[in-house]
């Protein structure tokens, strides 16, 4: 399993257009091919900072997704909101116990 976590920091103005957006896309995000599970996450106490967290199956999985519509569509729509530059890493899971 790969995963990717992004880390992003919008102005406190830009939330509600941020939210608003992801919760238009999130369905499509998690059915694009590979990708096994997506969650988003805010800073209990910057609540500016948002994690998305998403699962999928191979590294080129997520490489599809980023050269696809949907990813430049949705990230044309993001980028502009940011206050910070977005933090990205691609991790291995190693272990999760449930």
């Amino acid at each position: 399993m790969f995963v990717r976590i992004v880390k992003m920091s919008f102005d406190e103005n830009k939330i509600e257009e941020f939210l608003n957006n992801f919760h238009q896309v999130k369905e499509k995000i998690r059915d694009f091919e590979g990708c096994q599970f997506l969650e988003l996450y805010q800073d209990k106490d910057h609540v500016n900072i948002f994690f998305t967290y998403s699962y999928w199956n191979t590294e080129q999985d997520l490489n599809n997704y980023r050269k696809s519509d949907l990813f430049i569509h949705v990230w044309s729509k993001t980028k502009k909101l940011f206050n910070a530059k977005p933090e990205a890493w691609s991790v291995n899971k190693i272990v999760s116990l449930k």
